[in-house]
């Protein structure tokens, strides 16, 4: 092995929905490994913040609009960086929503958009780049799976229902593309210290935790909740040539919540 295994120089990476967010950390620690940065949102405010973010960072990215569940447009998309980055040789599949509503409480509406952009969404991005990582003989396809890839809670049905289907559609591109030296992996992430999340972070009036943060530190061997950029390490690995025997494979970064049973009360 060489220290070159984990660059990504001369390395296109599209990173969807990376305007700000994991995204944004993913994309950056690829930026620092060398690779070219193309992301896109569903808006152009939001892509211009996106530019506004990585110029301050000294990142060159290339930031397009488009609503990765239009198929036409993804492929739109595609052809168009092909023809003005070049060809994508990473896919960050990392665009999702969630909407935490109890399961009899949902609508079939707001369920069928949770599954359209969480799971149909990867298959039509990961779709669009494949035809041409075949034709280069590579490529790398990073889906931010979740752990309720493997665990359900409460008003998550249809997060934990497209995340769940997400990892099965990881190790299906393995599956059927591994042959063409095309790595397929996903990463799970735990509980992410995020402008969302800081309101759960507070401390209370009395100086005590909120509720729901001492749940997830209490459950957390780590003890703590984890920081966007610790991801990047594990998406350069699964993006560079060190990753290259790794495929179909789950890696979660959750601070070891999945190992873990929690304290006896």
């Amino acid at each position: 092995m060489k220290l070159d295994d984990f660059s990504l120089k001369g390395k296109v990476a599209l990173v969807t929905g990376a305007s700000y967010g994991i995204g944004f950390a993913i994309a950056s620690g690829m930026a620092a490994c060398g690779a070219t940065i193309v992301f896109n949102d569903i808006k152009q405010e939001l892509v211009d913040k996106g530019l506004a973010n990585y110029k301050e960072a000294g990142i060159d990215a290339h930031g397009y609009v488009c609503n990765v569940c239009d198929e036409e447009a993804v492929q739109a998309m595609v052809k168009q960086i092909e023809e003005e980055v070049g060809v994508i040789d990473i896919l960050v599949n990392n665009a999702g929503i969630i909407r935490r509503i109890p399961m009899t409480e949902m609508s079939a509406a707001d369920f069928r958009m949770v599954v359209d952009v969480d799971l149909n969404a990867p298959f039509i991005v990961s779709k669009a780049v494949i035809p041409s990582m075949q034709k280069k003989g590579h490529g790398k396809i990073i889906n931010i799976c979740s752990m309720m890839s493997e665990l359900g809670r409460e008003t998550v049905s249809a997060y934990a229902a497209a995340k769940g289907g997400l990892k099965m559609l990881t190790r299906n591109i393995c599956s059927e593309y591994g042959a063409d030296n095309i790595q397929c992996n996903g990463i799970g992430p735990g509980y992410i210290e995020t402008p969302q999340t800081a309101p759960l972070r507070e401390r209370q009036a009395d100086g005590s935790r909120h509720p729901f943060d001492a749940f997830i530190v209490g459950r957390t061997p780590a003890g703590r909740w984890l920081k966007p950029e610790e991801l990047a390490g594990p998406a350069v690995f699964l993006a560079s040539d060190a990753s290259n025997a790794v495929n179909g494979h789950i890696l979660y970064v959750d601070g070891g919540i999945l190992a873990y049973i929690g304290k006896q009360p």
